[in-house]
């Protein structure tokens, strides 16, 4: 009797391409600092290898290369909510580091659609890893001049401002990043991905030591992306939709 080992349908696709989109920072210190969602911009390239569908699964693995604009934005707020005015400058006080990482994530991606020709749902997750490349700081008041936190309970909410000063100390960054988006794939011209992306580091850009200010300094980002690719090698098999 014939036996078969493999139960899904053998696929040999290979694809390349680009991505670009915005990415919506933070990061979770701890002790806490008030923030606001930091934007920044991403950009890089994409590889994809097209395994197998099993059953109705279409099975992948994608590997990006991107620069990435991270970092967090304070909240500098009254107990009142309301802009702590600096009295020099006489305007409100802003702050934000801009870190820009080299980043490369490695995904397992599941696929329900059409593959050469219509829309696809897809799912991915895997393992990523930044490299720190820069930092920029933006502030707006002369740091000899920051409203502190008053004994009488006003000027800032928040006390934490040691962050401001240090710089980014681990270069190397790692954690897991997660997706879901639609696939639009046409005959001769490729494919086009609208992904929306959530990355959460397990390390921290500050040590964490007893010693150390910090207990935990992760990066969360929010990415939202466009991703084309076309094919280099693609499966012979005219039953494939």
């Amino acid at each position: 009797m014939p036996m078969f080992a493999q139960v899904g349908e053998h696929r040999n696709d290979f694809s390349v391409g680009f991505n670009g989109g915005i990415a919506m920072s933070n990061v979770g210190f701890m002790p806490e600092v008030p923030q606001n969602w930091h934007n920044g911009i991403t950009g890089g390239f994409t590889l994809r290898y097209t395994c197998e569908k099993y059953f109705n699964s279409i099975c992948a693995i994608v590997s990006e290369v991107n620069f990435v604009q991270a970092g967090w934005k304070e909240k500098i707020l009254t107990p009142e909510d309301e802009p702590v005015i600096n009295a020099v400058t006489g305007q409100p006080e802003e702050y934000q580091r801009d870190i820009t990482y080299l980043q490369v994530p490695v995904f397992a991606r599941m696929g329900w659609g059409r593959e050469r020709q219509g829309l696809q749902f897809f799912v991915q997750a895997g393992p990523q890893i930044g490299f720190f490349l820069n930092e920029k700081t933006k502030m707006n008041f002369p740091w000899d001049s920051r409203t502190p936190v008053y004994v009488d309970g006003s000027g800032r909410t928040s006390s934490v401002v040691a962050q401001d000063t240090m710089s980014v100390q681990r270069k190397i960054d790692y954690g897991i990043s997660a997706g879901a988006g639609l696939e639009l794939s046409l005959k001769h011209v490729g494919h086009f991905m609208l992904e929306g992306r959530y990355y959460y580091g397990l390390g921290d850009i500050f040590k964490n030591s007893k010693r150390d200010y910090f207990g935990r300094s992760n990066l969360n980002v929010i990415t939202v992306k466009l991703t084309y690719l076309f094919d280099i090698t693609r499966t012979k098999n005219s039953k494939i939709k």
